[in-house]
């Protein structure tokens, strides 16, 4: 299937089965979650955090971006990959759908931008160069330093409102899912029985949404320094690193 098929088909899902989505940022991650039936892979510019070491994804350039998708597009998943349009590449329409191209030509079969109303014709115009494209409301990461921090959304019903028209506005400009994060239940839940396209949750309740993404070192317990409260380790792997490593050591001092 192209890119646009696959997007198609998750936005078909709305209201049918949910949608697994996790991020990846390598080519064995990328094989491997593709092996267990993955819906949807983000090559999200969270690997500023849990890759590159940076203190949140402000720091992440296009280049990197382009590096980390073209490593996962060579697992050729069944998934859709979408890939993040880091900080400063979408000022305007023209300079996001140029961006948004050089992601596609390095591998992703779709793009991930962050905001509503005002990034609608953006979104337009690379959705009409036939690169489907995937929103992101709520907490959004690249706005913590203007915002001063991470925080809950959808609180108040002028940020309810906000929500609803953010979503309109990108659903009209033709995406083909929102990612909800960091949105309390209660309104992630009304969003997405009001949305004509699928919503992708993560922070929000894991049944309040279409379906469900999650940084794939949460997933796995391969990132121990930091952990949202919303994740739910299914392993350590940061602990069979450390008892593995250990046990090198000790084979090769004796």
């Amino acid at each position: 299937m192209t890119g646009p098929e696959k997007a198609q088909a998750l936005r078909d899902r709305k209201g049918g089965a949910r949608i697994a989505a996790l991020t990846a940022y390598d080519y064995p991650t990328a094989r491997l979650l593709d092996e267990s039936g993955v819906d949807l892979l983000l090559v999200g510019d969270s690997l500023g955090m849990v890759v590159l070491g940076f203190p949140d994804t402000t720091h992440v350039t296009l280049d990197h971006m382009l590096h980390h998708v073209a490593a996962v597009a060579r697992a050729e998943p069944t998934a859709i990959t979408v890939g993040d349009l880091p900080i400063d590449t979408y000022p305007d329409a023209e300079t996001a759908l140029a961006n948004a191209r050089r992601l596609v030509a390095a591998g992703a079969e779709a793009v991930k931008l962050e905001g509503g109303v005002r990034q609608a014709e953006k979104v337009r115009a690379i959705v009409e160069s036939g690169i489907p494209v995937c929103g992101h409301l709520g907490m959004l990461p690249q706005r913590v330093l203007e915002e001063g921090g991470y925080h809950k959304k959808g609180r108040t019903p002028e940020q309810v409102e906000a929500l609803h028209e953010g979503a309109e506005a990108l659903i009209d400009a033709g995406v083909f899912a929102i990612v909800l994060e960091s949105v309390v239940p209660d309104t992630a839940a009304e969003l997405t029985r009001s949305l004509a396209v699928p919503t992708i949750g993560i922070g929000c309740g894991e049944t309040t949404c279409d379906g469900e993404v999650a940084v794939v070192t949460d997933l796995v317990g391969s990132y121990p320094w930091f952990v949202p409260p919303f994740a739910r380790p299914e392993t350590d792997v940061a602990g069979s690193i450390r008892d593995a490593a250990a046990t090198y050591v000790r084979r090769i001092r004796t």
